[in-house]
This record gives structure tokens, C-alpha cells and sequence, in this order.
């Protein structure tokens, strides 16, 4: 069974289909063919709240690189191709609290199916 990863800020990015990289601290460990679950949420329910899946993807290269080294395409393949990648850096940097030269796994994807549950 796939494993879940959540994309509870890019909810809308994913049921669009418009992100197709993600950056995580953690998850190094994936290879690429892993297939997973994008979930909405996967931590912090509340009781007797369950897990959205989305839809499932399958991972297409791992790599490891500083968050502020983001490329303008990569801004647009997270889902803000209106942000700049200094819009980009800030808005991930404080949501995670890290600074920006903080390394983080940069994980590509592509996906398996739409997303059937809020189509």
C-alpha cells in the first residue's frame, strides 16, 4: 500500500495538476517509481476525521539542493508561477521556520490518475 504525503497548502495546486515538483525536509529515502498517496492532510486530525486521498503520483527523480538555489521554472512546477523564487524562498522558509540555505530534497513527480475525489 502507498504511503500518504500531504499537500495541505497545494491542495488546489494538485487537483489542478499544476505542481509537479515539491520540496520536503525529510524524505530522502524515496526512489524514483515510488508510487504515493497525496493526501490533503495526513497529521494532526482530529478525532474521527479521516485522510483525503487526492490521487496518487509516482516519483521521478529525488535530489538534495539548498532551498534558495529555486529556479523560477521550479517556482512554477511547485503551483506559484507568479511568485519570484526570493517570494518563493520567504513563503517556505517561514512556514517551516528554516533558513534559506537550508537543504531540502527536492522530489519530481508525475501523476497516476486525476483526482477523482474532487473533480
Amino acid at each position: 500500500m502507498p504511503r500518504n504525503m500531504s499537500f495541505a497548502l497545494t491542495k488546489q495546486q494538485i487537483i489542478n495538476r499544476k505542481k509537479t515538483v515539491t520540496r520536503r525536509f525529510g524524505w530522502a529515502f524515496l526512489k524514483p517509481g515510488t508510487v504515493l498517496n497525496a493526501v490533503e492532510k495526513g497529521m494532526g486530525l482530529k478525532p474521527g476525521e479521516k485522510v483525503k486521498r487526492l490521487c496518487q503520483i509516482r516519483v521521478v527523480s529525488v535530489q538534495t539542493e539548498r532551498l534558495k538555489d529555486i529556479s523560477q521554472e521550479d517556482c512554477a512546477r511547485e503551483g506559484f508561477p507568479e511568485y519570484s523564487p526570493e517570494d518563493f524562498v520567504r513563503m517556505f522558509a517561514d512556514h517551516h521556520k528554516r533558513p534559506p540555505e537550508s537543504k531540502v530534497n527536492r522530489i519530481e513527480f508525475e501523476y497516476l490518475e486525476d483526482c477523482p475525489y474532487y473533480r
